[in-house]
């Protein structure tokens, strides 16, 4: 089953404990974020101790309420010019608000979920795929129908192989 607007909105607001991602693509071609991406180029950055936006505050909601968001994002260096502008830009005011952001690099190693697409899993009891074509852009989010332990192994090999966010980027000068 696809999700979209009204059904994909429920499952990321209804969770009732984790909403947890991997990501595994070096850039996202997401329409809403084109502005920013050129203001980016351009020099404007966001202030990640001041920024706030709809998701840091569902963030922080999220958080108030005990439950908890996180992701790994699997990326290799040099990083891409999107991966450059993610970091800078979101992650840091969302690990903030509460995001669990963890970085698996994998330039000089071995990918340990290599051929893994991205996903997002819910309470470890369901999982939506994250389809998308070569260059980032989003095909379609579908509805997992089978076992998800295998998501659940998936999600244990990323964090223990990843590391915090805020930890991997010291020193990128970013």
């Amino acid at each position: 089953m696809l999700l979209d607007g009204d059904s994909w909105r429920a499952r990321m607001n209804n969770f009732r404990s984790e909403a947890w991602r991997l990501e595994t693509l070096p850039q996202y071609l997401v329409p809403q974020e084109a502005e920013e991406l050129e203001q980016w180029r351009a020099g404007k950055r966001l202030d990640p101790l001041t920024h706030s936006d709809e998701y840091t505050d569902d963030l922080k909601r999220l958080r108030s309420e005990g439950k908890r968001k996180g992701r790994v994002h699997i990326v290799s260096r040099p990083l891409s010019e999107y991966l450059r502008f993610e970091f800078s830009q979101y992650y840091e005011a969302n690990v903030r608000a509460g995001d669990e952001i963890r970085i698996l690099d994998v330039t000089d190693r071995p990918n340990p979920l290599a051929g893994v697409q991205d996903f997002w899993m819910f309470d470890q009891e369901s999982v939506v795929l994250m389809n998308y074509k070569p260059d980032g852009t989003q095909i379609n989010r579908e509805l997992y129908d089978g076992d998800v332990a295998r998501f659940v192994e998936y999600q244990q090999i990323a964090v223990a192989a990843s590391v915090p966010y805020l930890e991997y980027v010291k020193g990128l000068g970013l």
